[in-house]
């Protein structure tokens, strides 16, 4: 039997990019029956989304409605609820418009959110408080993966062609598959402690490299940036706390009180004698308070000590006055005598 040139011919044997697939289009003609159950589900949003969903809930049943879904906003619940009927010929589109009612509670705009319903576009809710235990840390990766005024954001938007927002503890992401798997990657290494630069230049070279046909059947890896972790030194604690050698053995269980009082035999004391004994230990305190108050008082009135002063004049020594004498006359003398 020949094939008409028209009908594609079918790959029975292994595909070198799957991502280049296209995927087959679902029609009412390849369900004629419908469906046999009813399927519902439903999602709860917060209260801040009440008046957004109230604005745009006609449009999102006009949408619904041409797949033959029934979507029910309950704001006395707060739950967004969706359910097949009896028209519904696609038995995947409840799950799509499962996903769609997640977005719309994940503060994902409408014009966004609805692409979700097509074949090729699909989307993930990331949860990224399990990664980092402390808040300040979580906050400054979650802001890291924002960027400066959303410059980060943005560019991985441009290169994954998906809508992200990141809103409180999760990441929502919007777009086509292979987008979203790359999305997950760059969100899950942000919050392990890798910059977001490192994966949005790998995306960036690949993209160039994908251009170039010698390239096909090559290696990347040389030309793909290499994240080294550094192990950063951290500050250590002024207060370091020594840990007490183990021992089996617990701690010496405390003295009660009755304990404290038999081993001063105070137990066996009569009131009075207890008041009387009480009352003798506090005169004895308030007499040793009123000693040092008095002492400090008269610390003002006691004269410093004088320094004693030594003179820088030798000590007076004795004179001989007849060898004083006798010297004089000696060099009297030696002035008479006539020079030779």
């Amino acid at each position: 039997m020949e094939l008409n040139e028209s009908e594609e011919e079918i790959h029975t044997g292994p595909i070198e990019n799957a991502w280049s697939m296209k995927i087959p289009k679902f029609t009412p003609d390849d369900n004629p029956n419908g469906l046999l159950e009813e399927s519902k589900f439903a999602t709860l949003f917060p209260k801040y989304r009440e008046q957004y969903l109230k604005e745009c809930w006609p449009l999102v049943q006009k949408v619904l409605k041409e797949h033959h879904i029934v979507a029910e906003l309950d704001l006395i619940e707060g739950s967004l609820t969706v359910k097949t009927t009896r028209k519904t010929w696609d038995p995947y589109i409840i799950i799509k418009a499962r996903d769609f009612m997640k977005l719309l509670s994940r503060s994902v705009p409408f014009e966004q959110a609805v692409r979700v319903l097509d074949d090729d576009i699909g989307c993930d809710i990331i949860k990224i408080n399990s990664f980092v235990t402390k808040k300040d840390t979580f906050l400054k990766r979650r802001q890291r993966l924002i960027g400066p005024n959303g410059v980060t954001l943005k560019s991985i938007e441009l290169l994954t062609e998906c809508y992200v927002l990141v809103q409180g503890n999760t990441v929502s992401a919007v777009g086509p598959y292979k987008g979203l798997v790359q999305v997950r990657r760059i969100v899950e290494d942000t919050m392990k402690n890798i910059h977001p630069m490192y994966n949005i230049k790998s995306l960036m070279i690949k993209r160039e490299l994908m251009k170039d046909p010698r390239l096909k059947n090559e290696s990347w890896d040389r030309f793909l940036p290499n994240f080294k972790s550094k192990n950063v030194p951290r500050k250590l604690p002024k207060n370091k706390v020594k840990k007490k050698p183990y021992t089996p053995f617990p701690p010496p269980q405390p003295e009660s009180k009755i304990d404290k009082e038999l081993s001063t035999g105070e137990y066996f004391l009569k009131d009075d004698q207890r008041k009387a004994k009480k009352r003798h230990e506090k005169e004895e305190k308030q007499q040793e308070v009123k000693k040092a108050r008095e002492e400090a008082r008269k610390k003002d009135f006691i004269p410093p000590i004088e320094k004693k002063y030594e003179s820088s004049m030798p000590h007076e020594t004795v004179v001989d006055i007849n060898a004083f004498k006798a010297k004089i006359k000696k060099a009297s003398k030696d002035k008479r005598k006539p020079k030779t």
